[in-house]
């Protein structure tokens, strides 16, 4: 019989509800202690645990365990190790001890270090992370973890983001008991990132080289149709998706991933997955796991996931919303304006906090979002620009308006929809419009940090997020620690005052994609990044690393490890990138285009020994392809050679900038020809699939 939906959800997940039927009591409250207050696990505990998980993990059929962690490769990374030990006479007994659960050895020398470990020093762990919960995959208990080197540097995505968590909870906590919210023990971030990716019919995705090697096609003419019907957003699901969709669902919840709202993008054969909101560092486990299981499922139904930025020139590429909020313990929302958003203090002082973070650490969040692949999407007519900027809407303009002028802010009535049919039910337009083109858009109790490209690991953002709005609640405290009760709510006026005439320049309600916002940014002094190797820079100046640093997120090892591992991602990107296209032309296009060109050479000659029939046109398509043909053929080997210089650069900065400024613009130029010659070839002796068949094909 088919489990209902609440019986499904969670059910390959460790959760509370198991913990407290599986565990001790003691045990139980012990744990809970752990994982609400961050204090120390005792062994004694992890051996009861241990014990419990091994057994309900083997109930549900899993013979194996793993600690599953997130290297800096941007993926997840684990090693099985079965549950059996020897016990003599060829019997086994199916064991697992808190030592096995807390604590793991895998190699650590085979792992992006940026310079933290030599070669030959092998030797790293794995540590549990008790808030977020284990759970069975293929017949494995999955435990999350972090990943550390055996000198204790952060080798992995998990542990800054769990420092940068603790780091908020601990300044805002702070700040709250000053505003009087004394109850107050913890603020939780809490995340909800939503999953755009593309999906393509995995026969013609094997016969595609660029996008095995590198996710995106380096070739393809635009075909006839393409978004411009705007007839692919929101529409009827094709069956073939559908059952897709269905399923991936069902898998998501057997993992306790809270899966809510699947839709059609924008572009032909793309979609959206959103979650609802959960705790940061869950929520960064659970797209983690998301985009593993998208790609499985799909894989079963003869489909595979794209979850490239631009996997397609001419159309909408995919990006990941991070939307953002802060929580306290007591399940108060802190970027709630309430009813009257310009009496909340409280409000006011976590949404200055926020306003001022984004302003003096603009060239963290673009960093954190950088990459070669989403490179090729932002400030594209499909998302936001590389200027990073707020969106907070009307009301919230005018609330600190007032504030900043001293002028009275009357509250905004509630405005009913009028929509002229009198069936329609009524209701309530919300305080603010969305705005598409703004990094960074309040929407109506949390923060959607839209620049995230979809196969980034969202703990970036993140800890970039948490980190600076920490930084800014640290300075508010110490501005206000020390003002009287009675005159507190003066003093965070004046406060926000100062914030908002100092910060307000990141405040931008209007089109981010027009030419006069980047005029009018550059007059207001905002970062205009607009390239990885610009924006990675920014990581080693002085005040981004004395802002990790003071707040013990990084060492400024582990920065300037981090550093280099980014510059050597992009590099080895566009230079894989490079490679593929090369070896396209060089052993597909080329040849195709030769073959068609051998073959309008004899029906010419054919025509004319026949009846000496005039073959103008002939003449004309051959003389237009012969020139694609000699083009390419010099741009091809201009561009081996450039890769081979560019493969003798030691320097990784400096090799990032050539990749960007010598090798892109070749291979865009290769590529603008090609995609001419593409126009005038038929199908059958393209190659390859053409943009036609992979987009329209499902």
């Amino acid at each position: 019989m088919t489990k209902s939906i609440p019986e499904l959800y969670g059910s390959l997940v460790f959760n509370d509800k198991v913990m407290r039927d599986k565990l001790p009591k003691d045990i139980y409250k012990a744990l809970r202690k752990t994982i609400e207050n961050n204090t120390h696990l005792e062994l004694d505990v992890a051996n009861s645990v241990a014990v419990a998980m091994k057994e309900w993990a083997v109930e549900n059929g899993a013979t194996h365990f793993t600690h599953w962690f997130q290297p800096m490769t941007g993926f997840t990374a684990e090693k099985h190790d079965s549950f059996i030990t020897p016990i003599g006479d060829g019997q086994i007994i199916m064991d697992f001890s808190g030592k096995e659960l807390v604590k793991g050895e895998p190699d650590a020398s085979s792992f992006p270090s940026g310079g933290l470990r030599a070669t030959f020093e092998a030797r790293g762990y794995t540590a549990w992370d008790p808030t977020s919960p284990a759970f069975i995959k293929d017949r494995t208990l999955y435990i999350p973890t972090a990943f550390c080197s055996y000198s204790g540097e952060a080798l992995d995505k998990k542990t800054p983001l769990l420092r940068s968590m603790e780091t908020l909870s601990k300044e805002a906590t702070r700040i709250l008991h000053l505003l009087g919210q004394t109850d107050v023990t913890s603020v939780s971030t809490t995340v909800g990132p939503e999953q755009e990716y593309f999906l393509v019919d995995k026969a013609l995705y094997a016969q595609r080289k660029d996008l095995i090697f590198t996710g995106r096609t380096l070739l393809g003419a635009k075909p006839p149709k393409g978004q411009e019907m705007e007839d692919h957003y929101f529409g009827t699901l094709k069956p073939r998706v559908s059952a897709y969709m269905h399923d991936l669902d069902e898998e998501l919840w057997k993992l306790g991933i809270p899966a809510k709202t699947k839709h059609n993008e924008v572009a032909p054969a793309q979609h959206e997955l959103a979650p609802i909101f959960d705790t940061a560092n869950v929520a960064v486990d659970h797209n983690q796991l998301t985009m593993e299981i998208m790609k499985k499922v799909a894989d079963k139904h003869g489909l595979v996931c794209l979850l490239h930025e631009k996997p397609f020139e001419g159309i909408n590429g995919s990006g990941k919303h991070n939307n953002w909020s802060m929580t306290t313990n007591t399940g108060t929302n802190l970027l709630e304006p309430g009813r009257t958003p310009a009496e909340n203090i409280q409000f006011l002082v976590f949404l200055m906090a926020v306003i001022k973070a984004v302003d003096e650490y603009a060239d963290l969040m673009r960093l954190s979002v950088a990459s070669a692949g989403n490179d090729h999407r932002l400030g594209a007519n499909e998302a936001p620009p590389a200027i990073v900027s707020i969106f907070l809407g009307e009301e919230l303009t005018a609330v600190l308006d007032s504030i900043e002028n001293d002028t009275f802010f009357g509250k905004q009535q509630k405005v009913q929809m009028e929509t002229g049919a009198t069936v329609l039910p009524h209701f309530f337009k919300d305080n603010t419009d969305r705005n598409r083109t703004s990094p960074f858009a309040f929407t109506g109790n949390k923060f959607e940090f839209r620049m995230l490209g979809s196969s980034v690991s969202v703990s970036g953002p993140n800890i970039v997020l948490n980190t600076a709005v920490a930084e800014a609640l640290r300075q508010f405290y110490e501005e206000l620690k020390d003002t009287p009760q009675d005159k507190m709510e003066e003093a965070v006026h004046a406060l926000v005052k100062r914030a908002i005439l100092k910060h307000k320049k990141v405040v931008f309600n209007g089109n981010g994609y027009t030419d006069e916002w980047v005029e009018e940014a550059q007059k207001r002094g905002l970062y205009n990044l607009k390239s990885t190797p610009e924006a990675l820079t920014c990581f080693t100046e002085k005040k981004n690393v004395d802002l990790f640093t003071s707040h013990h997120i990084f060492t400024e090892g582990e920065i300037y490890s981090r550093h280099e591992i980014l510059l050597e991602n992009y590099c080895k990107t566009i230079h894989i990138e490079a490679k593929t296209l090369v070896e396209m032309v060089r052993r597909q296009f080329l040849p195709a285009l030769l073959d068609y060109q051998d073959a309008l050479t004899c029906s010419i000659q054919g025509k004319k020994a026949v009846a000496d029939l005039p073959c103008t046109a002939e003449s004309k398509l051959l003389t237009k392809l012969s020139g694609y043909y000699d083009s390419l053929s010099d741009l091809t080997e201009t561009l081996a050679e450039e890769i081979l210089t560019a493969e003798g650069i030691d320097d990784m900065e400096k090799g990032s900038f050539f990749y960007h400024d010598s090798i892109l613009p070749k291979m865009e130029e290769i590529r603008a020809i090609a995609d001419a010659a593409e126009e005038l070839l038929p199908d059958d002796i393209l190659p390859y699939p053409s943009y036609e068949q992979l987009l329209f094909s499902i």
